[in-house]
């Protein structure tokens, strides 16, 4: 495991877009989520930091979903060397975690690094013209910190969009493991 914090992509980025399919085959894009808020979260099943919020982050998910705030989580890491990461298992989570969102399969990590996406976790809030709002840690909670797991960091972000407003811009970014690159694929972002 690399400790590794987001890259903090820049507020007011457009998403990017993306065209993926979820562990049954079943394909989701950026255009379905047309007109809403949406929240793109960048997930690892085998991720110490996820699991540590993974309970909280599929209640968070059917919160959002309630509210009007699209979802969809993206595992991106390399499943030849980490298979406890292949859709497979990530149908395992999204079920044992009632997620309630697509769980999406970024197998050639093009649209990882589209989002410029750093580490699991890894949030991306945008409003409902799709433009970066927020970016940056679901809360302070860390594995073996004794704070638990709120998701107020995000909370408030999505209850700042979906008031009108927009979330602080002081943001913290997220810290988790490294996104596991195929070999030759790592992003040049981080150099």
């Amino acid at each position: 495991m690399v400790l590794t914090p987001s890259q903090m992509l820049p507020l007011g980025t457009p998403a990017p877009d993306y065209d993926l399919p979820d562990p049954d085959g079943n394909r989701f894009a950026l255009a379905d989520f047309a007109g809403k808020p949406l929240l793109v979260m960048f997930l690892s099943n085998h991720c110490p930091f996820v699991k540590h919020m993974k309970a909280e982050l599929g209640a968070f998910s059917v919160e959002c979903r309630e509210k009007g705030v699209g979802v969809v989580g993206i595992m991106a890491n390399d499943v030849a060397n980490y298979p406890e990461d292949a859709p497979a298992k990530m149908k395992e989570d999204a079920g044992r975690f009632d997620y309630a969102f697509p769980y999406l399969y970024d197998e050639s990590q093009e649209v990882a690094k589209a989002y410029r996406a750093a580490c699991t976790p890894d949030f991306f809030l945008f409003d409902a013209e799709h433009r970066l709002a927020y970016r940056g840690q679901f809360d302070e909670s860390r594995p073996e910190s004794g704070i638990p797991v709120t998701g107020r960091d995000l909370r408030t972000a999505v209850e700042a969009i979906l008031g009108g407003g927009s979330p602080a811009a002081d943001q913290q970014p997220s810290i988790g493991c490294n996104i596991k690159w195929k070999a030759g694929n790592e992003p040049d972002y981080f150099g």
